[in-house]
């Protein structure tokens, strides 16, 4: 753990100590950087048997090869730095991803060769190659404990293409709390440590930063894609979204994250051709922050998407990059040629770092203090102007940096809000980086209970797999059943288990996720909002979710206990059951992913006043629940 201390005066420290593993490279930089100057680091200190170096320039890499403590000096414009480097065992052993040729997608003759992508290598493209077993393909690769999945891309081409899971048994990451009293003049802090599941004890260790002086936010989100939220003949804008804002009030959501609003050739707005400025076709900059202040009259408030892990290719940037202009030939990370896997003809002789196959958003370098400037500058444009930031691709980016825009936003704002966006989610970017994090367990386990593939109470395990992925018990996750990313949850789970999935998000811990079109009924991922021809009673579903959510504490107590049931009348696999709990306030929630109604008996006597919809929901064999009911425990 890291207690910070933190002085005005050290512009240009790395920041607080850092913690990884052997086997893990981790990048250390100056904050707040000037391109022209100059900086340099040195390793002064690293345990008796390592081998370890800092390379040159501004922005280095530690590569720990031993278990210990290491220390590093940066020489900067305002005085020399140190930084401390906690490096654990490395937890990783030897996994294999193997598929046959009938788990791929397509018919995979003549194929010579596949790439494996995965949360190992940052879905990374041409770094790790597959090797043929016959009519079966393999890669062995290095592990840490827990369920891994890679993606098999044969000839490079996603439209053949197979998934793999790897198991690798062993204990997942422990979990520290820390917990800060006044004593007289000085602070004591506590640190309360808990084993990972199947592992042992943890012991805990302090690593104070050595600056000097200077919550937790469940609120109700809805998403907007903002070029299909105004409706079917009008042009989306933000003077539009702003006429419709008295909806997003009766609603009564807390928060709106706004898809990104930037300069883009695109619909949904992720490829940047200019990061300062809105979007034409949106409106001006004065537009949006009309827009902004008309939100937060309603007490809304605004989530700006931030893209800073890449741009478009057509940005001028990258343009210039590629043409080969010395200014910006570091602004975007190379690979060499060999390695790539587009298929395009890239100008030069190496080929831009970019993920998936998305060629048309390169990856931005952020061993260039070029770039890291650029991007804090794009930060300062954007924080005073709204409530928080939900940060695309936000594993693509370092964790220092992220560690520096946390510092740089709550100085002003406390209660400035950072979402990130890291699939699979990792624990990682916890560490003083975001406030709130996708909840990739849950959304899974909620669309393979409207498939009918796992039973109702396999929620409980994906809740359980935050504290096997190392969260602390007060991270905030956010749940959801869509976003812009995936499949609305109608669309491929049927119409019958929606309401209960939602009400699962608005039930459970967390801030709940409610995407636009979602109370609709609308189809399509990004489909158009449907005004005229929407879902009226789906439509009041939600908000009443989202009504009773503010009227019981309980709800947004941060656990929650299974309850036991008996069903009468249902299928038993598509009831879950369980309790929320604010002092002595005791709520039982239950839910039917069924399509016919349910008579449950609650293992814990309850009243039998529906919460929910104020109707009586006794039966002679127990409480009839249509999809969901919130019963008060006697």
């Amino acid at each position: 753990m890291w207690l910070p201390r933190l002085r005005p005066d050290t512009v240009h420290h790395p920041g607080p100590p850092r913690f990884t593993s052997v086997g893990e490279r981790i990048e250390l930089a100056p904050r707040d950087p000037n391109p022209d100057a100059t900086y340099e680091w040195r390793l002064v200190d690293a345990p008796a048997d390592s081998r370890a170096l800092l390379g040159d320039g501004p922005v280095v890499h530690l590569a720990p090869d031993v278990p210990g403590t290491y220390v590093a000096e940066l020489d900067a414009p305002d005085g020399t730095h140190a930084v401390t480097v906690r490096a654990f065992p490395d937890p990783r052993r030897e996994a294999r991803f193997r598929v046959d040729e009938t788990d791929a997608n397509g018919d995979l003759d003549g194929v010579e060769r596949a790439t494996v992508i995965g949360a190992f290598n940052d879905f990374t493209m041409g770094v790790h190659r597959a090797e043929r077993e016959g009519d079966a393909w393999a890669l062995d690769v290095p592990l840490p404990p827990g369920e891994h999945e890679a993606i098999f891309v044969f000839d490079d081409e996603f439209e053949r293409y197979a998934t793999a899971e790897a198991v690798v048994e062993g204990p997942g990451r422990p979990r520290v709390r820390l917990d800060g009293r006044r004593d007289g003049d000085e602070v004591v802090v506590a640190a309360t440590a808990r084993a990972a599941p199947d592992g042992s004890d943890p012991t805990v260790e302090f690593h104070l930063d050595d600056r000097d002086a200077l919550g937790r936010d469940d609120a109700t989100v809805y998403e907007i894609f903002v070029r299909e939220f105004a409706g079917e003949s009008v042009d989306a804008t933000f003077a539009e979204i702003e006429r419709r804002v008295d909806y997003l009030d009766w609603l009564g959501v807390d928060a709106v994250w706004l898809t990104p609003v930037c300069e883009s050739p695109t619909r949904h707005g992720y490829h940047i051709t200019d990061l300062f400025d809105t979007a034409s076709d949106l409106g001006t900059r004065e537009e949006f922050a009309s827009l902004v202040e008309r939100l937060h009259e309603a007490d809304i408030r605004v989530i700006f998407d931030l893209v800073i892990n890449h741009t478009s290719r057509d940005h001028p940037a990258f343009q210039l990059h590629r043409a080969g202009v010395p200014d910006y030939a570091d602004r975007y990370e190379r690979v060499p040629a060999e390695r790539d896997a587009s298929g395009v003809n890239w100008a030069g002789d190496d080929a831009p770092g970019y993920y998936f196959n998305w060629t048309r958003i390169p990856n931005l370098n952020y061993d260039s203090l070029a770039v890291r400037r650029w991007m804090l500058d794009v930060i300062d444009a954007w924080a005073p102007l709204v409530d928080g930031f939900r940060c695309d691709v936000a594993w693509g980016v370092p964790h220092g940096f992220w560690k520096e825009v946390r510092e740089r936003v709550k100085a002003d704002d406390p209660d400035f809000l950072l979402l990130d966006e890291t699939v699979p989610r990792d624990s990682a970017f916890r560490e003083n980086e975001f406030d709130l994090h996708y909840d990739t367990d849950l959304y899974f386990a909620l669309r393979d209970v409207g498939t009918g593939d796992a039973p109702a109470p396999a929620l409980f395990d994906a809740l359980a797999d935050a504290r096997r992925r190392g969260y602390p018990d007060e991270a905030v996750h956010m749940r959801y059943v869509e976003n812009h990313d995936e499949e609305r949850y109608a669309t491929e789970c049927g119409d019958g288990s929606l309401r209960a999935a939602a009400a699962a998000t608005f039930t459970l811990p967390g801030a709940p996720l409610l995407y636009y079109g979602q109370e609709r009924g609308v189809p399509e991922r990004r489909g158009t909002m449907r005004w005229h021809d929407g879902d009226a009673g789906l439509t009041a579903f939600h908000r009443r979710l989202v009504e009773l959510r503010n009227e019981q504490p309980a709800l947004r107590a941060p656990s929650v206990e299974p309850v036991g049931h008996d069903v009468a009348e249902g299928d038993p696999d598509r009831v879950v059951a369980y309790e929320r709990a604010s002092g002595d306030d005791r709520l039982v929630v239950v839910l039917n992913f069924g399509v016919d109604p349910a008579t449950v008996t609650p293992a814990r006597p309850v009243d039998t006043e529906n919460l929910f919809d104020g109707t009586d929901a006794s039966d002679d064999d127990g409480v009839r629940v249509r999809d969901v009911a919130v019963l008060r425990a006697r």
